[in-house]
């Protein structure tokens, strides 16, 4: 199969799967007589296995772990399972901060009375932020009513 093929498949672009085959992330692709890329069955299942894992938020040098520990026959499964927990903690704590800012944008949000005047609770909660470095603070003042 050559690169386009195998995007179709994978629902990768080309640019993503000759990323992952500059990164490593796939065994040598053997190339035809004109110098595509020809790519076995094998390199196909590692890409559907590199994309799901991208679907579920693994980073690159996580899914190079994956892959390391897929590869390696006398792995254990707590290996996998202690590199999972890592990647849930880190989703649990990004999730975590996306709810800080949305919680700030809505109570910016919430305050502003967009009727047309020049004042801005949106722009002077985003420049408080500039001028102490946090913009949860305002939102916080601004969620208390202060």
């Amino acid at each position: 199969m050559n690169i386009n093929e195998v995007a179709k498949l994978t629902e990768l672009s080309p640019r993503q799967i000759r990323e992952y085959e500059k990164l490593g992330l796939l065994q040598t692709i053997q190339r035809s007589d004109s110098g595509y890329r020809v790519f076995s069955d094998t390199q196909l299942q590692r890409l559907k296995f590199i994309k799901h894992a991208r679907d579920v938020g693994f980073s690159l040098a996580q899914i190079e772990a994956l892959l390391a520990l897929q590869d390696n026959k006398g792995r254990s499964n707590a290996q996998v399972k202690a590199l999972t927990r890592n990647h849930i903690d880190e989703l649990s704590d990004k999730i975590q901060r996306l709810q800080s800012m949305k919680t700030t944008l809505q109570g910016w949000h919430d305050s502003c009375l967009g009727d047309g005047s020049p004042t801005c609770s949106i722009l002077e909660g985003l420049q408080d932020g500039v001028q102490n470095g946090s913009v949860t603070k305002h939102a916080c003042h601004i969620e208390r009513g202060h």
